[in-house]
């Protein structure tokens, strides 16, 4: 939310009274102007930003809301996206669904983002499929373990979309050298 509000020029502010007493949270955004169609007016980080290369992606997340937002903004930019929010399914999902980059949920009930990303590399031609950990722990001993496990990235939640540029310009420029080989 606090990512959002900001991308829009906005603040956020969370105040409770204490445990079972309710929060409030106030957003504030500024104002929109009549700009017609002057485009100039809207922030760099609303406009959609067409990807160079539309890569076919995948998200796999238990959060809904998470999975549905993060896929309407690749979609905005042009990549062809399917979402799994269970381990299980996720697996069934890449049977048909050959993807380019796995977001893959590390905190997931049942299946964890380990053993998934352990399964989907066993699966015939996603022995390259770039994993990127999409994932609320960030610390460098998290780093480690995402990257033994066999993924390329790790992006804390909810990640920065320029953090999300530079994950799809190098899987781009990696889908392209894969397609080669």
């Amino acid at each position: 939310a606090k990512n959002l509000v900001e991308m829009h020029n906005g603040t956020i502010d969370v105040h409770s009274d204490g445990l079972g007493k309710g929060s409030e949270f106030i957003v504030r955004l500024p104002l929109a102007r009549d700009t017609g169609t002057d485009t100039a007016a809207v922030p760099a980080a609303l406009t959609p930003v067409r990807a160079v290369t539309a890569l076919r992606l995948m998200i796999v997340d238990d959060n809904q809301d998470a999975a549905t937002s993060l896929q309407m903004l690749l979609q905005l930019q042009g990549h062809e996206v399917r979402v799994a929010h269970a381990g299980n399914a996720a697996i069934e999902l890449v049977r048909d669904y050959a993807p380019d980059v796995i977001f893959l949920d590390i905190g997931m009930p049942g299946m964890d983002g380990y053993e998934v990303a352990l399964r989907l590399r066993q699966q015939p031609g996603l022995e390259n499929v770039v994993l990127v950990a999409l994932t609320g722990w960030g610390q460098q001993g998290d780093r480690r373990r995402t990257a033994a496990a066999g993924f390329s990235y790790h992006l804390v939640k909810p990640p920065e979309l320029q953090a999300l540029q530079n994950v799809l310009a190098a899987a781009a420029a990696q889908t392209a050298v894969n397609r080669l080989t």
